[in-house]
């Protein structure tokens, strides 16, 4: 699908919405703008939330840790004794 957009003369560049349905795209997406030798391509970026973590989760990654690592013991010491 190809369409003609208009740019403003701040830069701003409305995408249809016929293109923004197809592509699934929706208000706050980000897209990501890139130079190529045919021109500009647009794509739709992948984002992840950012989760700050705080003393209390940092200890319960430890503990989850330790947990780990005495279960991973005692497989590998059941193991040895067949």
């Amino acid at each position: 699908m190809q369409m003609i957009l208009t740019m403003t003369k701040r830069g701003v560049i409305s995408i249809p919405k016929k293109m923004r349905t197809l592509l699934g795209l929706c208000g706050d997406d980000q897209l990501i703008a890139e130079v190529t030798p045919q021109g500009l391509l647009l794509k739709q970026a992948v984002t992840l939330p950012v989760e700050m973590y705080s003393n209390a989760r940092i200890q319960e990654f430890d503990e989850g840790e330790e947990e780990l690592a005495s279960v991973l013991k005692a497989k590998k010491r059941k193991m040895h004794q067949r």
